[in-house]
């Protein structure tokens, strides 16, 4: 992790305690948890090395060896089985506590990031014998959003959500002169595509905010 330490951005919080909190851009538990799963998983038959890119606005973990089948991308951020490509491997890490249980580490991971304010992280197994683990700093960027197909309305409602914390229908509807069924449509992709969250009931009560700006709600991520 020293090679982390040294090239991360971090920023300071104090609390009243001795000595001020460190906060990394990104949390060392989630990536710990993606180095692990990363040796863990490859393919030591490839000639492919492990990679890791830091770019401004995100960190990506590549490894050689696709996700193992039949799981999914959405299924590693919820309890599944494990399928270790390398059990060895994964049982040496087990015993030195590395491991904290069987088919946890990309959930861990998937908290440890939200505890830290930051959205779930991506895996990506676009490219053939390949897997590749993404942590952004700023997941709704403008790029980002227009890869995601949103139009200009729905990227100026991110931009509102992120100065007001939260849109409802009408504030939708009042915002961008549109009628009650456009910014339900509208709300109701966004959605879809991961980038809003609902909240409340049905009705007034009803709110939209950012995915991954609500906490999780486990506390702190205990330390291995």
């Amino acid at each position: 992790m020293t090679w982390f330490r040294e090239r991360l951005e971090t920023r300071f919080v104090i609390t009243g305690k001795p000595q001020r909190d460190v906060i990394w851009e990104f949390p060392l538990e989630a990536i710990r948890e993606a180095m692990v799963n990363a040796i863990c998983h490859r393919d030591y038959a490839s000639p492919i090395n492990i990679q890791v890119r830091l770019y401004d606005d995100r960190l990506e973990v590549w490894n050689p060896g696709g996700l193992p089948a039949p799981l999914t991308p959405a299924d590693l951020l919820r309890e599944h089985d494990s399928i270790p490509r390398n059990r060895r491997v994964a049982e040496a890490f087990f015993y030195v506590g590395l491991i904290e249980r069987w088919g946890t580490g990309t959930t861990r991971m998937a908290d440890a990031l939200r505890v830290a304010g930051l959205a779930e992280p991506e895996f990506d197994v676009g490219a053939p014998g390949r897997f590749r683990v993404i942590l952004r700093k700023d997941p709704f960027t403008e790029e980002r959003l227009r890869e995601l197909g949103l139009n200009e309305r729905q990227m100026r409602a991110v931009t509102y959500v992120r100065e007001k914390g939260k849109i409802t229908n009408l504030a939708y509807q009042q915002a961008f002169s549109v009628s009650k069924r456009t910014a339900s449509n509208e709300l109701r992709n966004l959605v879809d595509r991961g980038v809003l969250v609902r909240q409340g009931t049905t009705g007034k009560g009803t709110y939209y905010i950012l995915k991954g700006q609500q906490r999780g709600n486990k506390g702190a991520i205990k330390g291995q």
